[in-house]
């Protein structure tokens, strides 16, 4: 394609960035749901729809750079993903997968994230 003096192609694979396997946790899932319900309830569609952009904006980092977040304050083991100011996202990187450990209330006491720590 061509386009303001320049040609538009689709670059070498070997430019492309990896993909990572997001592989969530049994509490990564009911974290979500609670959210969601929480979000029908308490908020109108464009926030629900703002909301879920961003998620969406921050896995799809998060499945291709996962390296670019920093360490969990709650534990070395883990990385965090700031959502919004309500909602972090706590994971682990592995080989190829990351794993989603916990999508944290940020408002909620951190030593509730301890159990899911060891898993």
């Amino acid at each position: 394609m061509w386009r303001a003096g320049y040609i538009h192609t689709k670059p070498p694979d070997r430019y492309m960035k990896s993909t990572y396997k997001l592989v969530w946790s049994e509490e990564a899932i009911t974290n979500l749901k609670g959210i969601i319900d929480y979000l029908e309830y308490k908020w109108t569609e464009r926030e629900i729809k703002n909301f879920s952009k961003l998620l969406d904006k921050k896995l799809n980092l998060l499945q291709t750079q996962p390296q670019l977040f920093p360490k969990s304050e709650i534990s070395n083991a883990l990385q965090k993903v700031v959502v919004s100011k309500q909602t972090t996202i706590h994971f682990r990187v592995e080989n190829v997968e990351v794993h989603i450990i916990t999508l944290f209330d940020t408002r909620q006491d951190p030593n509730n994230l301890n159990p899911f720590l060891s898993k």
